[in-house]
């Protein structure tokens, strides 16, 4: 049974999200589709790509992901169908897929262009439902699309580093749902500059000389319970994406504050690692 993932930003208020199921089951009664999220900002590709670099490879070989994020055709934003570490994405050609390409070569991408059969008004649901579905049938993406070598990068996607390999410059690319702020920084990447040294990681006012393995390692446990006001404090990890992340130790937007609120951080914002010299 074939599965069909949504990632969008199309929210929950409008129909967008349910037409788009109820168009795909008219085609396909038994497929099964799980929503990844509708709740990407408006247009933001950097969180998209995001999200669905670290979803999709929860889910089997096979599965087909549509992601409607600026999909709106038009001379600079066509769309595509990837093929990709066994799995199917199917989004405009503008920039979502090149997080994921950047680490991994795509097997096989085509440009659709089956748009003078169908209605496209409203892209997902004419135009990446029935491509998905021409997948999930088991057709192949050559009948949908012509094969092209290069797909559009995002801008910034990899941070800039000085010639001397003493400064990252990275940037603020989701917030997630805690008000924790991920950067476009990797651990590997950042070890790879880092070669041991000591660091001052800065964004905007605020400053940090240690990375913790986990958000609760900032905790003193030897300290009584009731004394520690741990709740609030700032801290930098590497999150289970391996992306770096200032984050507010038990956050929480209503009473002790995020990372965002706390700290005025928010998407692109820049930020800064310095290294020693020596």
């Amino acid at each position: 049974m074939a599965i069909i993932t949504l990632t969008t930003d199309f929210g929950e208020k409008d129909h967008f999200a349910g037409a788009t199921k109820g168009a795909i089951y008219n085609e396909l009664p038994d497929v099964r589709i799980v929503d990844i999220s509708h709740s990407v900002s408006p247009f933001s590709i950097p969180e998209a790509a995001y999200i669905i670099q670290n979803a999709y490879e929860s889910f089997p070989k096979g599965t087909i992901h549509i992601i409607g994020i600026d999909s709106e055709i038009n001379v600079e934003n066509k769309h595509i169908a990837v093929l990709l570490d066994g799995h199917y994405f199917i989004c405009a050609n503008n920039g979502i897929m090149s997080m994921i390409t950047n680490e991994i070569a795509p097997e096989k991408i085509v440009e659709i262009n089956i748009h003078d059969k169908i209605q496209t008004s409203f892209p997902v649901l004419d135009v990446f439902v029935k491509v998905a579905c021409h997948i999930a049938r088991g057709g192949t993406l050559e009948v949908i699309g012509k094969v092209i070598e290069h797909i559009k990068p995002i801008k910034n996607i990899i941070p800039f580093v000085n010639d001397d390999k003493t400064q990252i410059i990275g940037s603020i690319i989701y917030i997630d749902n805690y008000g924790n702020v991920i950067t476009n920084i990797k651990k590997g990447f950042f070890e790879t500059i880092q070669k041991g040294r000591s660091f001052e990681i800065s964004a905007r006012n605020h400053k940090f000389k240690k990375i913790y393995e986990k958000y609760s390692d900032i905790v003193d446990f030897t300290i009584p319970q009731d004394k520690r006001n741990d709740e609030g404090r700032g801290l930098v990890v590497f999150n289970a994406s391996n992306y770096m992340e200032i984050a507010v130790y038990k956050s929480n937007s209503a009473t002790v504050g995020s990372a965002s609120s706390l700290m005025g951080l928010d998407l692109r914002d820049t930020v800064t690692v310095n290294f020693s010299k020596k």
